[in-house]
């Protein structure tokens, strides 16, 4: 049984961790901690959980962790999980960050796009981008695993197996439209529920920090022209791809390589996805279209952000790093109605 520990279990993507580890056949979570509820049960804090836990939120300590975990998930704000990574991995034990410290290996890179610098770069070689389907072999050993954004999963899943497809050269039009969850716990101004509720806006244009991310991830072979929206919607993560091709081609024959992909769905031409049948679970759904009048193919993709592109992602990247079968408490359908 692998002993889990939790940091940061009171966010969404924590919440989701929990959801997915608390009746995992081979996981028991052994320790949750908080800045802010140390003392206080966790089905205080999170009545979902009633009846399924009697843990009690405690202090970050890594050398406790070490000795009660063999692997803690680390689900924190963006900047904020360098400092408990170098404790936990300096204590011995293997980490899983689900936030985006880790993920980029350019520290300049990081620097221009979160505005500060990297204060554990030491430990950038030794992190493992946690998208399965691209790093499966190098998670079974990773003692350090960077879970993937979950805008990128939903890019990068239709686009690596083409990166030596006949394109032209010319950046790719993406559009993302993910839920609000997306944002995270923490209230903000701008995604109040006023502010939201019946709306649907375009932000970061050119400079979202997932940019270098999704290009590093396609071994920066590929340029993307990425716009992010957001709309009133609890998670999910629509994207819409748009590719040009030097000559034509088929893509199914590319997809091959996601045969045996469990969690990856390749719907076929003509047929999209849409973000209800994949709510609550970790697959990713897409298919594409050739369109005739302007040479163009489009793609459109459809992930859970909380489970495909954070929770679920995470858990499978675990299974993997313990020999577990890597579907092992994913394999579900959607949230339906």
């Amino acid at each position: 049984m692998i002993k889990v520990g939790i940091i940061g279990a009171t966010g969404y993507g924590g919440r989701e961790l929990l959801r997915l580890l608390l009746p995992h056949s081979g996981a028991a979570v052994v320790s949750v901690t908080s800045t802010s509820a140390v003392g206080q049960r966790l089905d205080a804090q999170l009545p979902a959980f009633r009846s399924l836990t009697d843990l009690v939120f405690t202090k970050f300590d890594a050398e406790a962790l070490a000795a009660s975990c063999d692997v803690v998930f680390i689900g924190v704000p963006g900047n904020e999980s360098m400092a408990p990574v170098q404790a936990l991995r300096a204590a011995g034990v293997r980490v899983i960050d689900i936030g985006s410290d880790f993920r980029l290996k350019d520290t300049a890179l990081f620097k221009q796009y979160y505005k500060a610098e990297h204060t554990a770069s030491e430990l950038l070689d030794e992190a493992v981008y946690g998208y399965v389907p691209g790093w499966r072999d190098q998670l079974s050993s990773a003692n350090l695993v960077a879970v993937p954004g979950c805008y990128p999963i939903s890019i990068i899943t239709p686009l690596r197996p083409l990166l030596n497809a006949p394109l032209d050269g010319l950046p790719i039009v993406v559009n993302s439209v993910s839920g609000i969850s997306g944002a995270g716990r923490t209230p903000s101004p701008a995604f109040h529920f006023p502010e939201m509720n019946e709306n649907y806006k375009a932000y970061k244009v050119g400079v979202h920090q997932h940019i270098p991310e999704i290009e590093q991830a396609l071994d920066f072979k590929m340029t993307v022209q990425y716009t992010p929206h957001v709309t009133a919607m609890t998670r999910g993560i629509h994207t819409t791809i748009v590719l040009r091709p030097s000559e034509p081609f088929d893509p199914a024959t590319y997809y091959d390589t996601y045969k045996d992909e469990p969690f990856v769905r390749v719907l076929g031409e003509g047929v999209l996805p849409e973000v209800q049948y994949v709510r609550g679970t970790n697959f990713v759904d897409f298919g594409w279209v050739q369109d005739a009048r302007t040479g163009n193919i489009v793609i459109a993709c459809a992930i859970d952000n909380l489970m495909g592109g954070t929770a679920g992602m995470a858990v499978q990247c675990m299974n993997l790093m313990f020999g577990l079968d890597e579907t092992t408490g994913l394999m579900n359908g959607a949230f339906a109605p």
